[in-house]
């Protein structure tokens, strides 16, 4: 990227998704509506927008084939109107195993799939308080790590659990990628002691924009999210937050200059290099 870059405004939308995919539209629209307003040339919605199920039986009562989907295309139809880019974060994807991918889409602002990511790492968890989480038993895990040029920047893909895996962030920062999407649905415990730190270590080790739209709030299904939308730039500081765990659009201006600036300052992804570890185990 060229010094002297135009600024650009970015949105994240904080949503409070439930079983009715529906009704989780008509929540979503207003929302990109105002986020195309305020200025918003990209736009980020959260990991599982369409429908936040409990379980695979519940995904396979309403969940749509990703061809001729009814809620993606409407979503195709508002990128054209507004003339943005407008990324759903993920839904729901049938599977043929009877399983579903947990699939981020991006559209251009000419209604068109830019770009789709299936979440790679899968949350099996045992949180203390909570049910286990077992992911892997509603989702197959995607293989492959996904960029996609917007404009004056280069998006990389990532959903939720990612966040934990830096190695896909570093891949990501050196196949291009200088704004990172992370869509969420975090827990709150985990939310309350990582979410924060972690975005922002991201941010720094890979000296990018990072950009994370989170489910908050009770829903429907029994679970409670965080919130917590949150853009911060590649030297860790935070741009804008929302503090809270209501519904909600969270617009930011970020600087695609600053990611040149700040890794020439701390050549981190230059630096790297291979190395040995004796005695560890070799695929």
């Amino acid at each position: 990227m060229a010094s002297g870059t135009k600024h650009m405004k970015i949105a994240a939308i904080q949503m409070r998704s439930g079983m009715d995919p529906d009704a989780n539209l008509a929540a979503l629209e207003p929302m990109i509506a105002e986020a195309a307003a305020a200025g918003a040339v990209y736009v980020l919605t959260p990991e599982v927008t369409m429908i936040f199920a409990e379980n695979r039986e519940g995904l396979a009562k309403v969940a749509a084939p990703f061809e001729g989907h009814p809620q993606l295309a409407r979503v195709g139809a508002l990128a054209r109107q507004y003339g943005i880019h407008v990324h759903i974060g993920s839904l729901a994807v049938p599977l043929e195993d009877g399983r579903f991918a947990n699939r981020s889409v991006l559209f251009g602002p000419d209604g068109g799939i830019v770009a789709r990511y299936d979440k790679i790492h899968l949350f099996d968890a045992d949180i203390a308080g909570l049910n286990a989480y077992q992911e892997s038993a509603t989702y197959k895990g995607g293989e492959v790590a996904v960029t996609a040029p917007l404009g004056a920047v280069t998006l990389g893909f990532s959903i939720c659990y990612d966040m934990r895996f830096p190695r896909l962030y570093n891949a990501l920062a050196n196949a291009g990628a200088t704004l990172i999407a992370v869509p969420a649905a975090f827990t709150v415990p985990t939310g309350q002691a990582h979410w924060e730190v972690l975005l922002r270590a991201r941010a720094i080790e890979t000296g990018s924009y990072v950009v994370a739209a989170a489910q908050g709030g009770q829903h429907a299904n029994g679970r409670a999210t965080y919130g917590h939308s949150i853009v911060i730039d590649p030297w860790g500081r935070i741009v804008a937050q929302l503090d809270h765990d209501e519904p909600g659009v969270l617009v930011a201006e970020i600087k695609p200059e600053l990611v040149d600036e700040v890794r020439g300052r701390i050549p981190a992804l230059a630096n790297a290099r291979d190395f040995a570890l004796p005695g560890a185990l070799q695929d």
